[in-house]
């Protein structure tokens, strides 16, 4: 076919999380989970939708959903400095920005139900890291999200003055800062964009939730910088899903069914994907961002090329990203080989 008739049809604007305009329009945008059967759909429906494809609840977000509602009530009455927050920590790709997207937008639909028809209000901010990040930097970032102009002449304390009242106007009740890991508390500028956060953190009464790439090994809980971070916010690791045991297999089969029943190909068999359960596990390592990418591309293939199912053959000609594909190469112990040749008999 020709190129021209695989030009996907894209908004003239686009707005990330980032912002004001980008965060309301994801809260507003219903959830995938949400749609119909797709009986009715054109090819160029069905292409969006697997596109944009569901978010599924895996354990580690569910588990960190459980421990933000408890930081919530416990920093509700909190009237000094020291508030307590989270910080969800693990390796790429395994969910952490979709997990902070997704409880953000939850926590906002929830306050728009308790405060109907108020305006003024901003429940969640999203912020982004920016690499080699000063203060001023971080701060213009916040300023950027809820749209304040940053004139040349105004200086960090200004910025910094601005944010703070106007988050403390809006009554924002949850900061959600991704890319943490940016942060290196080694290096000076880092150092004093750490101390930037904490002091948002003091003068902000919001519960803050950071998420980044193997915090726990990372500089920014290193030295007393680190130390004093470590004192006030609990780490919740967002690993890949393991498949050793019964329960793990078990966990990782349901999230197989659950994006499995969310496909819209008319001729896909259901219960197929899902008996290959151990053949996506191995492939994808039990990384949720690789097993939701694999079974995206292979449903826009699917559509494409008309055969509307997915198989075990379209999976095997589908490459992965490249820490995907290394970990595929790697040996693998003679344990886990039992394991998955058991799984593999049973079906």
């Amino acid at each position: 076919m020709a190129l021209a008739e695989f030009t996907p049809d894209v908004d003239d604007a686009f707005d990330p999380v980032s912002t004001w305009v980008g965060w309301q329009r994801y809260v507003d945008s219903a959830p995938a989970t949400a749609v119909a059967d797709g009986s009715g759909w054109s090819r160029e429906q069905r292409l969006d939708y697997h596109s944009q494809f569901v978010v599924v609840a895996t354990p580690a977000m569910e588990r960190v959903s459980i421990q933000l509602q408890r930081m919530l009530l416990v920093n509700r009455r909190h009237r000094g400095t020291a508030r307590r927050g989270l910080i969800v920590s693990g390796p790429p790709n395994t969910g952490k920005t979709t997990t902070l997207m997704e409880l953000g937008r939850i926590f906002e639909l929830t306050d728009r139900r308790k405060h109907p028809g108020v305006q003024d209000r901003l429940p969640v901010a999203f912020v982004s890291v920016p690499p080699a990040s000063t203060p001023k930097m971080l701060v213009t970032e916040f300023a950027r999200f809820l749209g304040l102009p940053v004139l040349q002449r105004m200086n960090q304390a200004a910025i910094t003055d601005a944010v703070c009242a106007t988050l403390c106007e809006l009554r924002t009740q949850l900061v959600l800062v991704d890319d943490i890991h940016l942060l290196d508390t080694r290096t000076r500028s880092g150092a004093e964009t750490s101390d930037q956060i904490k002091h948002l953190g003091e003068r902000i009464p919001a519960t803050f939730v950071y998420a980044g790439v193997d915090v726990h090994d990372s500089p920014l809980l290193i030295g007393p910088r680190g130390q004093q971070l470590a004192g006030r916010f609990k780490l919740l690791r967002n690993d890949p899903l393991p498949y050793g045991t019964v329960a793990q297999r078990d966990v990782w089969e349901e999230l197989v069914r659950d994006l499995e029943g969310a496909l819209r190909l008319r001729n896909h068999r259901p219960g197929s994907l899902a008996r290959q359960a151990a053949y996506l596990h191995r492939r994808t390592a039990g990384v949720i961002g690789s097993l939701s990418h694999l079974l995206r591309e292979a449903a826009v293939t699917a559509i494409m090329d008309g055969t509307e199912t997915i198989t075990k053959s379209l999976l095997e000609d589908l490459e992965l990203d490249i820490r995907a594909e290394q970990q595929l190469l790697a040996p693998v112990p003679a344990q886990r080989r039992a394991i998955a040749k058991r799984a593999g008999d049973k079906r």
